[in-house]
């Protein structure tokens, strides 16, 4: 099981590549993928329909209690056949579906594969934690999906509104899953549905009721149906997929595993009648009222997923082998009728009923797949859809919710006549003349590959209707868990086993073929009302009033002033916590056992406080910049003397990296510092820091004294020396104890350098300076020639330019010369720290801090064309590159039979080198090396060339830079 998810996941990665190279014919080699799950589900189910279970999974979480654990049963077997079969079968019907021009192909084959993987996973996951990624994986692959056509707006929409809904859902469904796996006292699904009848309590209500919402919106059911036609702008194999066979039946799955456990739980029934019977007529009324017909199955699938629903929270036995039926049904018929509508709307170029004549006798083979699948849905014998729907009348003539039992009974009657109506309305108008009065629509010829999977998808129809005994095992070996309160059960068979059920059947198909006329305004007139139902305007509305709440609460809170925002938070900050802690009286528990340990750190707190000061009367902006550089060069003096040179290392290089990016945004603003601050101002933020300071200075006091337990951190010395990593402590933490809290603060630098390129760039960040605008530029005349060694704008360049600066007029030799002499030397102590940093001070953090300075050198010597020459190479190459390392270096402790980050050690000894200890976690260090150099390399050239770069093109008239000089 592990294996087949492990392949979904490498074949996502390499479609792209595929593509690339096989064109749309790389759909074929996809859809190996889904189809070898498939087999090895087939393989499984002797076990699983003997009662026993197939499970995989390891230890992911140990403290928490979380798994990667994966169990195959009957109800998983089922879903995930679905998943797999009907999965290989789209993925090879977008071999024709798509063009060999369309654009994005790559991506779209990527997100598939994933998608089919991540709902195996979802429904194979016997982990809460689990179950719920897997779940919103299946969200963000839709949206992308969905959002396939991003130029189009109404993709763009229906993707954001789908995501929205979901993720909302998904959220929801978590805290109630976590709030049941409390209560059960596990987090294995299994254990949860098994201790289901035993729990009793608010907060096991409150728990179900939430896990209900994430299914419902998942299933699109009321208020939530509106999500699930707008995503009918997706490209026709993702509704065949996603919206048929696939992600909307997670929440009709998760209803259906849960169920066994929670069905009698006071709010499950009530809620799911109302919200389910209400779906299945709204869908079924307005599929019927629909002209285009992939609405027009969209509308239905929404009454389908109400029908399933219903079913699948009655709790009993006969309604679960109805709703387990209906989902392998439904995904047959629907999917056949997705791509049938997707061959017609190529061939044809409309999927509107009323412009459609004469397909029957241009496309016999896609009419008759389309049919059995519209009869299926229609429930007319033999076909599967009419056994699933005798079992689902037949469950509720067994008192299926007890009381109400009637009544539903009436709305699955009444939405059975909608879904005969809409069935006889698709077959009529996608392949006969009884909408138009068309003589024939224009028709080209469909290819055997693009019309093989609606053909056998409808085949299997007809297939598994004759074969429904064969089914019975699987399905009957979940429905057999629930309650029984009847003598006589439903039998899965073809033939009807419940004379009343028969007739109702029947009097559904006559007043379904009855009523589909052309025009059925009238017959709808008595169910209009539904219709009015526009949860869509809604959320319209909501998410309008979203917006605008927004905006004035940020005119309100967000001024444009800086000083104004921070003075509010340090405000808020004195009023709440400020004030909790003297009423607290934790401030008479201080205890201060020494000022100092050494004279020196006195020196350095003068020093800091001293520099302090006068950066806050400073009037010059570079000056306090320069002052506030001195605090923190104070603070790297303090960790040398308290003993921690790898702390004091990195925060004097952290301080220098921060005092040029200041400096470099500086030229853009004012040099006066309180050039628009009066003093009055300047006592009233002073009234505000001041009690900030002390604030802080008591909370850092009082939380010292307030830890009861000894850190965690006094055994990782010992763990570092024991295991032989490394001796310098600071470092293992990072790459080797800590390295999972590592990549995700490898991942807020990316996200930084992505948000300040976005910030500076127009459009893209600016490339490497291309080198045909590097001339060469004279050093010394001679017989020799003219050197290269220095670039940079020649002097007739220079001339032109409109606004001289010092990056780029003004050059000094010197400077630049030292600067190359000098840069080598910088490279390689940094590389000396990236490779030291396990046994001394230094790591990749401060090996690439220094790397970037000698960057920043280089940049301050002769401007973007030299920082060009310095580092020829695009920053984002950097930052994707050693994000990568730093992830793939985790499966070296998987490789060595270890966890992942595990670190593994290799001793070598080597005929020059001698004894050569390596750590598996130095390639780890190496990304966070490669990061750091490319959020340097990207802050220059967004904070200094680009904006060296507009200034250029400035149309402001200036006398020319004086050039080169010596």
């Amino acid at each position: 099981m592990l294996v087949l998810i492990g392949v979904h996941a490498l074949a996502a990665l390499l479609a792209p590549s595929l593509v690339r190279a096989l064109g749309r014919r790389a759909f074929l080699v996809l859809a190996l993928v889904p189809a070898a799950a498939f087999v090895w589900i087939l393989t499984r189910l002797p076990t699983v329909v003997a009662g026993g279970e197939v499970t995989e999974g390891f230890t992911w979480i140990p403290a928490l209690g979380v798994d990667v654990a994966f169990r195959l049963d009957a109800l998983s077997a089922t879903l995930s056949l679905l998943v797999t079969g009907v999965g290989a079968l789209v993925v090879l019907y977008c071999a024709r579906y798509f063009t060999p021009s369309s654009g994005g192909l790559g991506r779209f084959a990527g997100v598939l594969t994933a998608f089919a993987g991540a709902m195996l996973a979802l429904v194979w996951a016997d982990d809460v934690v689990v179950l719920y990624v897997c779940w919103e994986l299946t969200t963000i692959f839709s949206f992308l999906l969905v959002g396939q056509d991003a130029h189009k707006r109404a993709s763009r929409a229906a993707a954001m509104q789908a995501l929205i809904v979901t993720a909302a859902g998904g959220l929801t469904m978590l805290v109630g899953l976590v709030i049941l796996a409390e209560a059960a006292g596990t987090y294995r699904l299994s254990g949860i549905v098994a201790a289901g009848p035993g729990l009793s309590g608010a907060a096991v209500t409150a728990g179900v009721v939430c896990v209900l919402v994430g299914a419902l919106s998942k299933s699109a059911l009321v208020p939530f149906q509106f999500w699930l036609p707008s995503a009918m702008a997706a490209p026709t194999p993702v509704s065949a997929f996603l919206h048929a066979a696939a992600m909307v039946k997670a929440g009709v799955y998760l209803v259906l595993r849960l169920a066994p456990g929670f069905a009698d739980v006071g709010a499950w029934r009530p809620m799911i009648a109302v919200l389910a019977a209400l779906t299945m007529l709204l869908g079924g009324v307005l599929a019927a009222r629909q002209t285009d017909l992939k609405l027009l199955l969209a509308h239905g699938t929404v009454s389908q997923l109400g029908f399933m629903i219903l079913l699948a929270g009655a709790g009993t036995r006969d309604a679960a082998l109805a709703a387990l039926g209906l989902v392998v049904a439904h995904a047959l018929f629907k999917s056949t009728l997705f791509l049938t509508v997707g061959v017609i709307d190529r061939s044809a170029g409309t999927r509107d009923l009323r412009e459609l004549s004469g397909l029957w006798r241009r496309a016999p083979v896609l009419a008759t797949a389309g049919t059995l699948a519209a009869a299926s849905m229609a429930g007319i014998p033999p076909l599967l859809g009419f056994v699933t729907k005798e079992g689902a009348l037949e469950a509720f003539l067994h008192d299926a919710y007890g009381s109400y039992a009637d009544l539903l009974l009436a709305v699955v009657v009444v939405g059975s006549v909608l879904t005969v109506a809409y069935s006889a309305r698709f077959v009529a108008g996608a392949f006969t003349s009884a909408f138009t009065e068309r003589a024939g629509t224009q028709w080209i010829r469909p290819g055997p590959l693009f019309v093989i999977s609606p053909a056998v998808l409808g085949l299997a129809c007809l297939v598994a209707g004759l074969a429904a005994p064969s089914l019975a095992p699987l399905l009957t070996r979940y429905a057999d868990a629930l309650a029984v309160s009847y003598p006589t059960l439903f039998v899965f068979d073809l033939v009807p086993g419940n004379a009343i059920a028969l007739g109702l059947s029947v009097l559904a198909i006559v007043l379904g073929l009855g009523l589909a006329l052309p025009r059925p305004a009238g017959w709808l007139a008595a169910l209009r009302p539904l219709s009015a139902i526009r949860s869509e305007v809604t959320w319209r509305a909501l998410v309008h009033a979203v917006e605008k709440g927004s905006l004035r609460v940020t005119a309100q809170t967000q001024r444009g002033s800086l000083a104004v925002v921070v003075c509010t938070i340090l405000g808020v900050l004195l009023a709440g916590p400020g004030v909790a802690l003297v009423a607290s009286g934790a401030l008479g528990e201080i205890r201060i056992d020494r000022l100092a340990d050494s004279p020196a750190q006195v020196v350095a707190a003068v020093l800091a406080v001293a520099s302090t000061a006068a950066a806050a009367l400073a009037r010059r902006r570079l000056a306090a910049v320069l002052l506030v550089g001195g605090l923190g060069y104070a603070v790297a003096v303090i960790f040398a003397l308290g003993g921690a040179p790898d702390v004091a290392l990195t925060q004097a290089l952290v301080e220098t990296m921060t005092l040029v990016v200041v400096v470099l945004v500086l030229r853009r603003l004012p040099a006066d510092i309180t050039e628009h601050h009066s003093p009055r101002r300047r006592l009233a933020r002073l009234a505000i820091a001041a009690p900030i300071g002390v604030l802080l200075a008591l909370l850092g006091a009082v939380a010292l004294g307030a830890r009861t337990v000894p850190p965690v951190s006094l055994a990782f010395p010992s763990q570092a020396y024991d295991f032989g990593a490394g001796q310098n402590v600071v470092n293992v933490t990072l790459v080797d104890i800590r390295a999972w809290d590592t990549i995700g603060e490898l991942s807020v630098l990316l996200a930084a350098a992505t948000g300040v390129a976005s910030l500076v760039f127009l459009d893209r960040r600016t490339r490497v300076p291309a080198r045909g605008t590097r001339r060469r530029t004279p050093v010394a005349p001679g017989p020799v020639g003219e050197s290269s060694w220095l670039r940079g704008p020649t002097l007739e360049r220079l001339a032109r330019q409109l606004r001289p600066g010092p990056a780029v007029t003004e050059r000094t030799l010197l400077l630049e010369v030292v600067t190359r002499l000098v840069f080598p030397t910088i490279m390689v102590l940094s590389v000396y720290f990236l490779f030291a940093g396990h046994n001394a001070p230094g790591g990749g953090f401060a090996g690439g801090l220094l790397a970037g300075l000698a960057l920043v050198v280089r940049y301050v010597a002769g401007g973007r064309y030299e920082l060009g020459e310095a580092a020829p190479v695009e920053a984002g190459t950097l930052l994707g590159a050693g994000l990568l390392l730093a992830g793939l270096s985790g499966f070296g402790g998987l490789l060595l039979g270890g966890e992942v980050l595990q670190t593994a050690v290799l001793q070598l000894d080597l005929p020059v080198l001698g004894h050569v200890k390596l750590v598996s976690s130095l390639v780890f260090d190496i990304g966070v090396y490669l990061i750091v150099v490319g959020l340097v390399l990207d802050i220059l050239r967004s904070l200094g060339a680009e904006l060296d770069r507009l200034g250029d093109s400035a149309v402001i008239p200036s006398e020319p830079g004086p050039g080169v000089r010596t």
